[in-house]
């Protein structure tokens, strides 16, 4: 799937809930879901800077592809990360890269977001580009 495949899909789950009370429970359903990163990854050198809450991130290269594990200690944290987890991981680095993220908007999260969220929200969408960009320097 591409990335655009995968936010398309978010944007319809999303769109399935009534209210944001049910999506907050639904992103909080995801973060439960998200594969964990490994124990010796959770170091400060992976922490998501401008994060509120903390937010590991570890990457790896597999197949010219890059996988990425998450945790957070806040549960709507980890729903945010769960979300872009699932959007970027597995994808080339030159995809993520040149990704646009407007689905975020288009599912209503950053508007539901508090400032210090929101703030932690485009933090975490630019580590996973760095990632991308280190990676993608690899590979050339």
């Amino acid at each position: 799937m591409t990335i655009e495949d995968v936010q398309n899909e978010i944007i319809d789950e999303f769109s399935m809930f009534e209210d944001w009370e049910e999506r907050y429970q639904y992103m909080i359903d995801l973060g439960k879901d998200l594969p964990l990163i490994d124990e010796k990854y959770k170091t400060d050198d992976n922490i998501i800077k401008g994060c509120q809450s903390k937010v590991w991130v570890h990457a790896n290269l597999e197949d010219d592809k890059v996988q990425f594990t998450a945790d957070s200690d806040a549960i709507i944290t980890k729903g945010i990360i769960a979300i872009l987890i699932r959007t970027f991981s597995n994808q080339h680095p030159k995809a993520i890269i040149e990704a646009n993220t407007d689905f975020i908007d288009q599912i209503g999260l950053k508007e539901h977001l508090s400032p210090t969220r929101a703030n932690g929200l485009v933090s975490m969408i630019k580590q996973l580009k760095m990632y991308a960009i280190a990676y993608q320097t690899q590979l050339k």
